[in-house]
């Protein structure tokens, strides 16, 4: 199938200087403990330079890129009561920051797709890499307490918040797993190395959302690989590695299991719900008094003053949405999650060029979906990455289609 990425792979030296850059930026989206980090300070410069080079919006991303201004419209609108509290402000101008860097991911994905997606997977596997690793070293105590971050006994590495950490590693995970299915790596060995350093971590997180959406994101890539595709010899191929996964992965946590204090603290955090989860005060039960004071509220509570009236975050992005932005941002926010799993079952099922990355993509973005119902997931960064790639996979496949259509 030829591909209906719109320009040739660019070439020269400020292309050059701008694939560096960016992969530098997706590198360092694991750098969380730094403030500003590195993400920080190479993300303006970068979308500037990619700007002067050429991106541009197209008209199947409008939708998205409509969506995202919505939300962060009323955000600021939300924010005006509250202009004198320096929190608010500072969380709702990285709000704005953030929201635009979807936009820029949107439409840089847009353009040269295949390649431009390929390349920011690899980028963010070689980071994914660095924060397993310095997770795994994390728990264990290998540098030493002081030196990488660890809470509550749980592996945290180069982030402040192990849940972060194990989510951050499901998008490596899929991407490692699809390849090895499909056949698309020549060094089997390695990848399988970094897929069982990457599981691991994601397991030493002791994070219950990391757990439940790296299981369903692989059972989901594996599924609508396997329905997908067209070859009974990769199917029998994905049948046998899925068995060989299985096995490998249940000795891992096996090993894992029978080292010192990790069986313990796996007991304690395999519970459904924990002591901060339950009670009138607790998570859920602030969701119970909060969700009919938003209904009174157009505007919400404004932006991070959900903490002002229950001294706890929502956990919740979708209540999130309604109380940082009113009900015009919670509708929006669910509107973008709503658009985004429509188009990305299409990229997954139908056929086209895109199909294949859609499938490691797409699994990642919609279990950050799912963990948007019990954890904040707003202020993720590569969730917006995941959001460009999806919408700009989708742009790349729409012109693709016009373009089959114009042959026949």
């Amino acid at each position: 199938m030829a591909s209906a990425d719109s320009r040739r792979v660019s070439s020269g030296p400020l292309h050059t200087l701008g694939y560096a850059l960016l992969a530098l930026v997706i590198f360092f989206t694991c750098f969380t403990f730094m403030k500003p980090s590195p993400y920080d300070f190479l993300a303006l410069p970068t979308i500037a330079l990619w700007f002067l080079l050429g991106i541009r919006l197209y008209r199947s991303t409008i939708l998205i890129v409509a969506l995202l201004l919505t939300y962060l419209s009323a955000i600021v609108i939300a924010l005006i009561p509250y202009l004198d509290e320096t929190n608010s402000v500072e969380w709702t101008y990285q709000a704005i920051y953030l929201g635009l860097t979807g936009i820029f991911f949107v439409m840089f994905f847009s353009d040269e797709t295949s390649e431009r997606v390929g390349f920011v997977l690899k980028a963010y596997l070689a980071g994914a890499l660095f924060a397993a690793i310095c997770g795994i070293f994390s728990y264990f105590d290998v540098l030493g307490e002081d030196v990488l971050f660890k809470m509550d006994g749980r592996a945290s590495g180069v982030f402040q918040d192990p849940n972060l950490l194990g989510s951050f590693l499901i998008l490596s995970v899929l991407y490692l797993i699809r390849r090895m299915l499909v056949g698309e790596t020549r060094r089997n060995f390695l990848s399988a190395t970094a897929l069982l350093v990457l599981l691991a971590c994601v397991f030493l997180s002791f994070s219950r959302g990391s757990w439940g959406a790296c299981l369903l994101g692989i059972c989901l890539t594996i599924g609508l690989t396997w329905a997908t595709s067209p070859s009974r010899a990769i199917r029998r191929r994905i049948a046998r590695l899925s068995a060989l996964t299985v096995l490998v992965g249940a000795l891992l946590i096996g090993g894992l299991l029978s080292m010192e204090g990790v069986s313990e603290r796996f007991t304690d955090r395999a519970q459904v719900t924990k002591d901060y989860d339950e009670g009138e005060t607790g998570r859920f039960g602030n969701q119970r008094r909060g969700i009919p004071m938003l209904i009174d509220r157009p505007l919400g509570f404004g932006p991070l003053r959900w903490r002002v009236v229950f001294d706890l975050e929502p956990h919740n992005s979708y209540i999130g949405g309604f109380a940082n932005g009113g009900w015009l941002g919670g509708f929006a926010f669910v509107s973008i999650v709503l658009t985004s799993i429509f188009v990305g079952f299409r990229l997954c099922l139908k056929p086209s060029p895109y199909q294949g990355l859609a499938q490691i993509v797409f699994p990642a973005l919609l279990m950050f979906f799912l963990q948007a119902f019990q954890i904040d997931i707003e202020k993720w960064r590569h969730v917006y990455m995941m959001l460009g790639m999806l919408w700009g996979l989708e742009a790349a496949r729409i012109r693709w289609v016009f373009q089959q259509r114009s042959t026949t």
